[in-house]
């Protein structure tokens, strides 16, 4: 009988050439209790060197054939969590901004056993770094847009430092949002009736790359988001 569990560190991977070795590194000095942890890295098509330097590395090294997006890449980690046993995941970007030191909070969080999915917030204790002014107002947009359609409130409903437990590897493994997968699969979570939880945590600014939304865009993805949020409540059955 199996005492030990398996935590897998889902690291979605595009052009992070300047952080990546650092995130890989601090993820295999992680220690919790009674779990062994592995960093699965995503290469998602990149166009520098990451491939390269992420086949040298202590991790899996998944690189895909071709450009899937975030979601994509996602759902291929929870794909390879599922087939490999694995009890729980949790997605770490692979920009620096999420700190290995600060998962052990999240794992404390999911030991209870009274959550689905736990979240990584930045919003809680307001410490840390804490976005640009324009990404904080459309998160509070979204607060209120998510609680309208969950009947929850989530403060850092964009974060993709989250933790998940087997029930929803299972799901994401089926099925996983592809455009904006972080607020999206909350409404997917909490409809299907699953419990979500938010820890404080500090983050820090990205190591190295470039965000994929500029400031120019965020009117422009908040109507989308809107949309994609509507979407999903629609198809997502109980």
């Amino acid at each position: 009988m199996r005492n030990r569990k398996k935590l897998a560190v889902i690291i979605p991977a595009y052009n992070e050439q300047e952080s990546i070795a650092n995130v890989i590194d601090s993820i295999n000095n992680v220690s919790y209790t009674n779990i062994d942890i592995t960093a699965i890295v995503i290469n998602d098509c990149s166009n520098d060197n990451t491939k390269a330097i992420i086949n040298k590395l202590e991790c899996v090294a998944l690189n895909l054939p071709v450009n899937l997006g975030i979601g994509g890449a996602v759902q291929t980690g929870y794909r390879y969590a599922k087939e490999n046993n694995f009890d729980y995941c949790i997605q770490v970007d692979g920009d620096g901004q999420h700190p290995s030191s600060e998962i052990p909070k999240l794992l404390d969080e999911i030991m209870k056993g009274t959550h689905d999915l736990v979240i990584g917030s930045r919003f809680i204790d307001k410490q840390g770094f804490q976005s640009s002014g324009m990404r904080r107002l459309g998160i509070g947009f979204l607060r209120n847009w998510i609680k309208l359609f969950a009947g929850i409130t989530i403060y850092d409903n964009t974060s993709g430092f989250r933790l998940v437990n087997k029930k929803l590897i299972d799901l994401f493994s089926k099925s996983y949002p592809d455009e904006y997968p972080e607020p999206e699969s909350l409404i997917m979570v909490s409809k299907k009736g699953y419990k979500i939880s938010e820890v404080a945590v500090l983050m820090q600014e990205r190591q190295g790359g470039e965000s994929s939304i500029r400031a120019f865009d965020q009117l422009y993805y908040m109507a989308k988001v809107s949309l994609a949020i509507i979407y999903t409540f629609i198809r997502t059955k109980k």
